[in-house]
């Protein structure tokens, strides 16, 4: 017994000496994308979607799709908050395509995880910003060429939530705010680090490289297929990434990972299942698995020219 104990006691030592190096290399990130994100829900994100509400009487045409996804990215809801934005706007007239656009970038990033993948490195977080955006456009596109004269989405039944931030002292809504994100992201950033110390300590080095390493399209679609049951929170997988990387998972199949994560992340899929029904539910399932995979397929193509 006393054995056991020692080596119990050791093993958890080795864990906490990783657990702890990760935390000081990316809590920073973690502090800075609640405390920047929080900024933009409290005081830009009503400017952000009046911008957008103000596009539907835009002659654009197709070319909306572009301003949309940039709205997406930088809008801080989260889908079960962005859904019902996208229905007041369908009601006011807004093009389909262009809500496709909105919502598959929102879905897919927003300012928050972008400081949070700046822990990856400026190519990773390249890599995530371009990736997303593409993914915007793809969805936006797809929508306006098979779509262009049935709805795609049902909205009926949906109405816009009350904002949570509706304190009168700004200083203090913005506090409640950023409190909202330590408890929405909080767990799942530290169990997310104690997932990447047990990785450390026990999954040997090279496995990554055999796995998801490489340039080969294998490594690409097991990276797009773990992120989907891994993926809960952003800022959870970040510390994940950032091992994987480290031990030599390519950056396509980083580029797919993060793509899969947050397009089926549960409530994501629970909210899209309701405005899109089982047919075209499938259908943008089978949208992300194919975009991801061919956005990992490119990314390593690029990394080797």
């Amino acid at each position: 017994m006393a054995e056991l104990f020692t080596v119990l006691r050791r093993e958890c030592t080795y864990i906490w000496y990783y657990f702890e190096i990760q935390f000081r290399q990316i809590c920073g990130y973690w502090i800075l994308g609640m405390l920047i994100g929080s900024f933009i829900s409290v005081f830009a994100k009503d400017k952000i979607h009046d911008i957008f509400a103000r596009m539907k009487d835009k002659k654009w045409g197709l070319f909306g799709i572009i301003p949309a996804c940039i709205l997406g990215i930088v809008s801080p809801l989260c889908m079960y908050g962005t859904i019902p934005i996208a229905a007041s706007f369908r009601r006011q007239g807004m093009r389909e395509d262009w809500l496709a656009a909105f919502m598959m970038a929102s879905i897919l990033l927003n300012p928050q995880l972008i400081i949070y993948s700046a822990a990856l490195g400026p190519t990773a977080l390249a890599v995530r910003i371009i990736s997303c955006f593409l993914g915007g456009l793809a969805a936006g596109l797809l929508v306006f060429l098979f779509f262009r004269n049935r709805d795609f989405f049902d909205f009926s039944g949906f109405e816009e939530r009350a904002s949570h931030d509706t304190h009168p002292n700004l200083f203090i809504r913005y506090l409640l705010n950023v409190w909202r994100n330590v408890k929405a992201t909080g767990m799942y950033f530290f169990f997310g680090i104690l997932l990447s110390a047990i990785f450390q300590r026990y999954v040997p080095s090279d496995l990554m490289s055999k796995v998801f390493g490489g340039n080969e399209a294998w490594g690409v679609l097991m990276a797009a297929t773990v992120g989907v049951p891994l993926y809960a929170c952003g800022g959870g997988t970040i510390p994940l990434l950032r091992q994987w990387l480290w031990e030599g998972m390519s950056m396509g199949s980083a580029a797919a990972f993060m793509i899969t994560g947050p397009a089926t992340k549960i409530t994501n899929l629970g909210a899209l299942k309701i405005v899109m029904g089982l047919r075209r539910f499938l259908l943008y399932l089978t949208f992300v698995m194919l975009f991801s995979l061919l956005a990992g397929i490119l990314v390593n193509a690029l990394m080797t020219l």
